[in-house]
């Protein structure tokens, strides 16, 4: 047996598996985009295809496992009573700098059921930093959620074709141009 391969521990290594396919399958990701082989995200994470394909048994699987994980991480960020819509915004960006797979997997996969849960997630995220904003003054009430999913949709966009060393800067121009069209009138 090669050196560089696993012994097979059976069905024990299976959520450790899960968890270095997902971290895997993040990495892959953030460089490759969504449509990235997934031979590699198993290489990546050290276990075979047959191993990925029982965990995740397609692309959308595998990518909603990750992004579930990054719309955890902006529930919680706008759990806190005092996070602002920039707080909010400064980790979507921060995602989108690490990848701007999730917007082309929501886009490309509008009616499946696991990815419609998680754009669901996103919007409630959205509204509730949203009604936040108004009731502290911060934002105006011309601007409604959908507005700002357009924004998140838009600055995806625009950092998915930046070169990755100028995409911070370009997320910083983009957000100060959204910011004064959603300030009180």
């Amino acid at each position: 047996m090669s050196g560089s391969r696993k012994a097979n521990r059976g069905p024990s290594a299976g959520p450790e598996n899960r968890r270095a396919l997902i971290a895997a399958a993040r990495e892959v990701f953030a460089t490759g985009g969504l449509t990235a082989p997934l031979s590699t995200v198993a290489r990546r994470a050290g276990v075979g295809q047959g191993s990925l394909y029982r965990h995740f048994p397609d692309r959308t699987a595998l990518a909603v496992a990750v992004f579930d994980e990054n719309i955890g991480n902006l529930e919680a960020i706008v759990d806190r009573p005092d996070t602002t819509l920039d707080d909010l915004l400064d980790l979507v960006i921060e995602q989108a700098l690490v990848s701007t797979a999730f917007i082309d997997m929501v886009t490309a996969n509008p009616h499946d059921p696991r990815v419609v849960h998680l754009g669901e997630r996103f919007y409630e995220i959205a509204e509730r930093a949203l009604d936040r904003e108004r009731a502290a003054g911060r934002i105006g009430a011309h601007v409604a959620t959908d507005d700002l999913l357009l924004a998140v949709s838009m600055l995806s966009g625009v950092l998915a074709r930046s070169d990755p060393e100028d995409r911070r800067d370009v997320a910083r121009r983009a957000w100060a141009l959204f910011h004064a069209a959603f300030a009180p009138r």
